[in-house]
């Protein structure tokens, strides 16, 4: 165990490494449901509209930890949105008993691939539920985690919300080199489903699922250093992205003109440089939340990379669609298992103000 007085007399700032990322999404896919459900609620003059946007989105998935009846899905009859549109003390009912075990189940992944022992500091993000205990309270007694285990619940942070919390055991360990940090990122978003009939709203929800992640970061080397944070709050964009907190569940707004602000920003020279400490962007690998795929779009033809660059980032979205704050995580999960011609990279990810939040990367050779 860690004398946490050594935290303080330690001045010694160490690298900190990403060591393996586990995942986990649950089992019921509902992305051939939503659509279908959807579809009938757009006028007819906008039905052609809403299936070639989403024919385009570049999801084949998506995952809720809702089930529906003899196999059909949530939206179906008997489903949790079947009748009307639950309120958010249901919503946060089924948040309270489903979050921690599907994050329980990404840490059960992690430790097939690396040692548990030791844990010093738990830190979980999640911006899609409430509950007090905090889940990582939940989590941690149910891992048995000893009770002066360090906490940190980041919250309502929204997507770039991995970044947050890699960096924050990124401090951790710099200040206290013995610190063991299991990070956890959950999100259940399908549980947020609201009653609209424009093509925006729903296409906006078209991009989310559930999903959850967690990562082993400490001073021993291994996997992928987290390097220098970065962090940037974009002009006049503070309504583009946000959630409401309403009767029914959270409402999630994503403006039409995410991507393109996204690309003007990547294309200042100054913000890029901050992005790239003065590498090439071709010469580094990247690692970049899938927030749908008009955002890798921008951020692909901003930085003028390779084809294959955002192959990772474009896979997650295929397969798990947009997970807030949980698809970075699975990002990096690929990059770890997957060689690259590049040693250094850069971890990326946007969200509610809009800001961007990321990480200078470097593989352990």
């Amino acid at each position: 165990m860690l004398d946490r007085t050594d935290c303080v007399r330690q001045r010694i700032r160490v690298p900190a490494y990403l060591h393996a990322v586990g995942t986990a999404v649950p089992p019921h896919d509902v992305h051939g449901a939503f659509i279908a459900w959807a579809g009938t609620r757009v006028d007819d003059r906008a039905k052609p509209l809403f299936a070639r946007m989403a024919q385009r989105a570049g999801i084949a998935h998506r995952w809720s930890v809702l089930p529906g009846v003899d196999g059909a899905s949530a939206v179906d009859a008997g489903g949790f949105y079947a009748a009307a549109m639950p309120g958010t003390a249901a919503r946060m009912a089924i948040y309270a008993a489903e979050a921690p075990a599907l994050a329980l189940a990404a840490i059960g992944s992690l430790g097939e691939q690396v040692a548990l022992d030791g844990i010093t500091h738990l830190v979980v993000a999640s911006c899609t539920g409430f509950v007090a205990p905090g889940i990582d309270q939940i989590i941690a007694r149910r891992l048995n985690l000893p009770a002066d285990v360090e906490r940190l619940l980041i919250g309502f942070m929204g997507c770039y919300a991995a970044v947050v919390a890699l960096r924050t055991a990124r401090h951790i360990v710099r200040s206290c080199p013995d610190a063991r940090v299991l990070v956890v990122t959950v999100e259940l978003s399908s549980l947020h489903l609201q009653a609209e009939d424009a093509v925006e709203p729903l296409l906006a929800m078209l991009q989310f699922g559930d999903g959850a992640a967690a990562a082993l970061v400490t001073a021993d080397p291994a996997g992928i250093e987290l390097g220098q944070p970065f962090a940037a709050t974009l002009p006049d964009s503070a309504d583009l992205i946000r959630w409401t907190i309403t009767d029914t569940g959270f409402a999630m707004h994503l403006d039409g003109a995410v991507p393109g602000r996204i690309g003007q920003a990547l294309a200042d020279r100054a913000f890029i440089d901050t992005v790239t400490a003065g590498s090439a962007p071709g010469d580094l690998f990247w690692a970049v939340h899938a927030g749908g795929r008009s955002i890798l779009d921008a951020v692909q033809s901003a930085l003028d990379l390779p084809g294959d660059a955002l192959a990772a980032s474009r896979g997650v979205l295929s397969d798990n669609g947009n997970m807030s704050s949980a698809t970075l995580m699975f990002v990096l999960a690929r990059l770890l298992a997957a060689p690259s011609a590049h040693r250094d990279g850069v971890a990326l990810a946007f969200g509610p103000g809009l800001a961007a939040e990321g990480l200078a990367l470097r593989r352990v050779a």
